[in-house]
């Protein structure tokens, strides 16, 4: 099993959420390679349901000056991460790996939700700059997102985000990728500066969709 990477600082809330992770992954490897991918986080019971984790409400900038919300990516399955333009340790490796899911899953089923975390410089036009830099199909968006809710919705996705002036660029964060369902489920995570790792979260995607195509069965 795969493990996120731990940052040398974490407040107690983070921590919370990395052992949570930790515990749901002990969970998650022992499932079968085929079949339903499993759910990560806490889970509740509302009478006889079982309730998953899910992404909390956003309603974020993207690229375009675009509004994207939970509501606008139903129907469809997303990969995201957290990163800034300017970073100058991983953000750019893992920027790769994304593209190599995007060149290897061509379904537009699959979005790709890049969270800026760094609110003073990237702004809309130098997103837009960074994806035409890139390349990047429409498939993708490049998010704003402001410095009040930066905590609250990293730690919605069981990552780690945010300002820190010791740490390369002003910014610690975790490398990385997370697969939510059409739901807002996190499904499964992958180290994007692993290569080996972005080859079977790839297969995992492809499983998601063959689960999406058949959810209603």
């Amino acid at each position: 099993m795969h493990w996120p990477k731990l940052s040398s600082m974490y407040s107690k809330r983070t921590l919370s959420i990395v052992l949570l992770l930790i515990l749901t992954s002990l969970i998650a490897c022992k499932k079968e390679e085929t079949g339903p991918l499993p759910y990560y986080g806490q889970t509740a019971l509302e009478g006889t349901d079982t309730v998953y984790h899910q992404i909390i409400p956003f309603s974020l900038l993207d690229q375009d000056s675009t509004v994207v919300t939970n509501a606008s990516l139903q129907g469809q399955i997303y990969v995201a991460d957290f990163f800034f333009t300017s970073c100058p340790t991983i953000c750019p490796v893992v920027k790769q790996n994304m593209i190599k899911i995007a060149e290897a899953i061509s379904d537009n089923r699959l979005a790709f939700m890049a969270h800026s975390i760094d609110h003073r410089r990237d702004s809309i036009p130098r997103l837009l700059s960074y994806k035409q830099k890139l390349e990047l199909d429409d498939r993708w968006h490049l998010l704003e997102v402001p410095e009040d809710e930066l905590e609250e919705l990293s730690a919605s996705y069981l990552t780690a985000a945010y300002e820190d002036a010791s740490a390369p660029g002003g910014f610690d964060h975790q490398g990385n990728l997370m697969l939510i369902d059409w739901d807002g489920h996190i499904r499964s995570y992958a180290d994007g500066t692993d290569r080996e790792q972005v080859d079977d979260f790839i297969k995992k995607i492809k499983r998601l969709l063959h689960e999406m195509d058949h959810r209603n069965e």
